[in-house]
C-alpha cells in the first residue's frame, strides 16, 4: 500500500472498506443546522460518502426563515442523474420538496434508476405547526411518494395528516402507523408521541405487522433545530450499511438522542444538535487510553499508594467528552491492586472495564461536564482531612438514606449519592464519599477534569500520611 501525507491512496482502501455512498434530496440551510448541511454531517459522522440533490435554498438561522428559493425540476432530476450514473447511491434521504411539480419529479427519477433505501421525512409542518405543503402537493406525495418509500419518518402532526386521524396516546400512534402503512411505504416511524412522562421521548414504529416502542431519554434543551433531518439521514446511512429497519431506526435513535445531548448553543434561538460529537470522542478516545496509561504509571511509580487501596481494590476511570454510557468511560482491566512494593494494575486501560467507576463519573457530570475522571480510595477520616488541605471541595451522602426503591437498580445509588452530595454543598465536589451500609465498603471518590489530575492528589495525600 502507498501513503500520500500520512493517507492511504483511496485505490488501495478500496481493497479494505466498501465506502457506501448516501444521497440526500432536499433544501438548503443557510445556518448549517438542517437540512443537507446536517444530512452531510450525518453521513460523515457515519463514515459514508454523502451527495446531494438540492431543492430548495433557504436564508435562515436560528431565528427563523427568511427567503426561501426553490430550485427548477429539471435541475434538481440533472443532479440526481449525475450522482447516479457515475457514483452510484447505496441509500436516499428525501428532505423539503416545495410543491407537487417537485414531489413528482422526484418520485418519478427514483422509480426510474430504481433507487434502493429511501427514507423520506416528509416536511409538512413548521415547529409551530403550520401546515407547508398545499393540497396538490400532500396528494402527490401520499400517491407517488409514499409508495417508494423503506421507511417514513413523520413526527405527529405529519403523521396526524397522512393518516387523517389525531394522535393523543402511543395506542392512536400506533393504529395511525399501520393506517399511513397501507399507502406503501414499507416502514412508519412517528416521532414525538404525546406521553405524560416529560423525561422521555418516544417514537413508534409500524414495520413488517409489527409496532415497536422507542423511548430515548429527554433531555431539558432547545437546542434541537435539524433533529428530523438528522434522525432520517442517520436511517439512511444506516441501511447503506446493510443494518435491518429495526436496527438502522435504533442505532439512528441512540445517534441523535447524542447530538441532541450535545447540541450546540449558538446563535439568539434554538441552536442545532450536533450530529459530529460520535467523531469527537472517537477522536477523544486515543487521549483518554493514554491519560488513563499516564494516571497508572503515576501510581505504580509510588509506593505509599497502597495506604490508598480499599477492600475492594482501586480503579481510576476516565470519560470521553460526550460520554453516555460505561462504555464511554475507560478504565483498568482487573483494577489496581494492593502489593508489598506498592500498587499494581491487573490489566490495561480499556473502555467498559468497571462500572462503578463509570457510574460515579457519569452521575456527577449530570451537574458539572468538567469532571471526566474519578477514582476510589480507601475510605478513612484522615484521608478526608487531607483532601480538605489540598483546598478540595469535599462532600458526601448516607447510603442509609438511600430510597429502597434505587437500590436494586444498576447505577443509582450512585446516581442517587452524587446528586445528595452536591445538594450538600452548593456545588459539584471534588471528592465524595460515603460511610458504607450493610455489605457495603465505606469508599472515597475522587473527581476532577482528568485521570492524571486526580492520581496526582491521591499520590500527595499518600505521601503526607
Amino acid at each position: 500500500m502507498q501513503y500520500v501525507r500520512g493517507f492511504l491512496r483511496s485505490q488501495d482502501i478500496k481493497g479494505v472498506y466498501e465506502m457506501k455512498k448516501v444521497l440526500s434530496i432536499a433544501g438548503s440551510d443557510s445556518g448549517g443546522g438542517a437540512g443537507i448541511q446536517a444530512d452531510l454531517k450525518t453521513f460523515a459522522a457515519y463514515r459514508v460518502h454523502g451527495m446531494t440533490a438540492i431543492t430548495a435554498v433557504t436564508a435562515q438561522n436560528t431565528k427563523g426563515v427568511s427567503g426561501i428559493q426553490g430550485v427548477n425540476p429539471d435541475i434538481i432530476k440533472t443532479q440526481i442523474k449525475a450522482v447516479v450514473e457515475d457514483i452510484g447511491v447505496d441509500a436516499v434521504k428525501i428532505g423539503m420538496l416545495h410543491n407537487s411539480k417537485v414531489i413528482e419529479t422526484v418520485a418519478e427519477t427514483i422509480r426510474y434508476y430504481k433507487l434502493p433505501n429511501v427514507v423520506l421525512d416528509p416536511v409538512m409542518v413548521s415547529t409551530s405547526g403550520s401546515e407547508l405543503l398545499e393540497p396538490s402537493a400532500k396528494k402527490a406525495l401520499r400517491e407517488k411518494l409514499l409508495p417508494l418509500a423503506s421507511v417514513l419518518t413523520p413526527n405527529t402532526h405529519e403523521a396526524e395528516i397522512l393518516g387523517e386521524s389525531s394522535i393523543k396516546s402511543v395506542e392512536d400512534a400506533k393504529r395511525v402507523a399501520k393506517k399511513i402503512s397501507k399507502h406503501g411505504p414499507k416502514a412508519v416511524l412517528i416521532k414525538g408521541v404525546p406521553l405524560k412522562d416529560p423525561e422521555k421521548a418516544t417514537d413508534i414504529l409500524y414495520a413488517k405487522g409489527k409496532h415497536l416502542v422507542l423511548e430515548a431519554k429527554l433531555h431539558e434543551t432547545s437546542n434541537t433545530h435539524g433533529t428530523g433531518c438528522s434522525l432520517s439521514s442517520a436511517i439512511a446511512a444506516e441501511l447503506s450499511q446493510g443494518k435491518t429497519v429495526e436496527e438502522a431506526v435504533k442505532g439512528a435513535k441512540k445517534f441523535v438522542n447524542k447530538g441532541i445531548k450535545a447540541g450546540l448553543d449558538i446563535g439568539g434561538g434554538p441552536g442545532p444538535v450536533n450530529p459530529m460529537v460520535f467523531l469527537y470522542d472517537e477522536a477523544d478516545k486515543i487521549k483518554v487510553l493514554d491519560n488513563v496509561r499516564e494516571a497508572v504509571r503515576l501510581v505504580e511509580s509510588e509506593p505509599l499508594m497502597r495506604r490508598l487501596v480499599a477492600e475492594c481494590q482501586m480503579n481510576i476511570g476516565m470519560a470521553l467528552c460526550y460520554a453516555d454510557d460505561a462504555g464511554d468511560v475507560a478504565a483498568v482491566d482487573g483494577r489496581l491492586t494492593k502489593h508489598m512494593d506498592g500498587v499494581r494494575a491487573q490489566g490495561s486501560p480499556r473502555f467498559d472495564a468497571s462500572r462503578h467507576i463509570a457510574h460515579t463519573i457519569l452521575a456527577v457530570r449530570e451537574f458539572d461536564t468538567s469532571k471526566r475522571a474519578g477514582m476510589n480510595l480507601v475510605y478513612k477520616p484522615e484521608i478526608v482531612e487531607a483532601l480538605k488541605e489540598l483546598g478540595l471541595v469535599v462532600s458526601y451522602y448516607d447510603r442509609r438514606e438511600e430510597p429502597e426503591e434505587y437500590k436494586d437498580i444498576e447505577g443509582m445509588t450512585t446516581r442517587w449519592g452524587s446528586a445528595e452530595a452536591v445538594k450538600r454543598v452548593g456545588e459539584t465536589p471534588d471528592v465524595i464519599y460515603h460511610l458504607g451500609d450493610w455489605g457495603k465498603e465505606p469508599m472515597i471518590v475522587l473527581l476532577g477534569k482528568s485521570a492524571v489530575e486526580v492520581a496526582s492528589w491521591a499520590i500527595e495525600v499518600a505521601r503526607g500520611l
